[in-house]
């Protein structure tokens, strides 16, 4: 029996990687504590948006017109609605809502509502970013539970993948066979966070116990993607969800 038990992060541990969080037209190679390079992200090469834009409650006012409109033509044509909608939420999700929350600072019990003032735990960032992308649903209920347990407010357990005892490149092998491009929900043994999966590569993004603030990283050297166990629930490529999303439909806790 796979038992996933994902309250909040981690301790801090002492070698973290620290990821370039710069729009630049060249990638600039960061060191960690022991001298050597460490991977840098270049949001020019990923098409990411690294830096926020706007203001924040306008952008969350904004998803919510637009999910009025989403509403309108799911009535009519619901393929057609859910086919956008899962662009829409992606781009949302990833270029207007976490940037904000990048060097947010992470403490174990921290759960802000507003980016960059106080402190978030890894649950609270999945579940308040969740929230304010529009998605129907108790932000501090979410973050209480095990991994495996958000994972299933988000999709069916019979629709999860779940993998243990893999070195990275099987998991990442298995997890390009089975997903496209996209974000995804991931439960890992003490943590919890995004996986970004673009051109075969995963990136994770997350409010990280290792470098003590929310950062997005590539999964491969990132300290806190180490785990036993991986529990993986589709959010943008997720069809049910983005159909909850559209229609407000409530993510509740499951019952069992």
């Amino acid at each position: 029996m796979l038992l996933v038990l994902v309250f909040s992060c981690q301790i801090k541990t002492e070698n973290s990687i620290v990821v370039n969080q710069n729009i630049t037209e060249e990638p600039q190679i960061e060191f960690d504590i022991d001298g050597e390079e460490a991977p840098s992200l270049d949001s020019l090469k990923l098409h990411i948006n690294f830096k926020p834009k706007g203001n924040y409650n306008s952008i969350k006012n904004t998803i919510a017109r637009d999910k009025a409109y989403f509403k309108r033509v799911f009535q009519t044509n619901s393929t057609k609605a859910i086919d956008s909608a899962s662009h829409y939420v992606y781009s949302k999700l990833l270029n207007d809502i976490v940037p904000h929350w990048y060097g947010t600072e992470w403490d174990f019990n921290g759960h802000t509502n507003t980016p960059n003032d106080g402190e978030i735990a890894c649950g609270y960032f999945v579940s308040t970013t969740l929230k304010h992308l529009g998605f129907n649903l108790n932000r501090y209920k979410m973050a209480q539970q095990a991994g495996l347990t958000e994972a299933r407010m988000l999709q069916s357990r019979d629709e999860l993948k779940i993998y243990s005892g893999l070195s990275f490149e099987s998991l990442k092998q298995n997890i390009n066979s089975v997903y496209a491009n996209g974000i995804y929900f991931v439960g890992l043994d003490n943590h919890v966070g995004y996986v970004l999966l673009k051109d075969k590569e995963l990136y994770f993004l997350h409010s990280s116990y290792c470098d003590d603030k929310v950062v997005i990283e590539l999964a491969k050297t990132s300290p806190c993607f180490s785990s036993n166990i991986y529990v993986f629930a589709e959010i943008t490529t997720n069809k049910n969800l983005i159909s909850s999303w559209i229609v407000n439909k409530r993510l509740n806790v499951p019952a069992n």
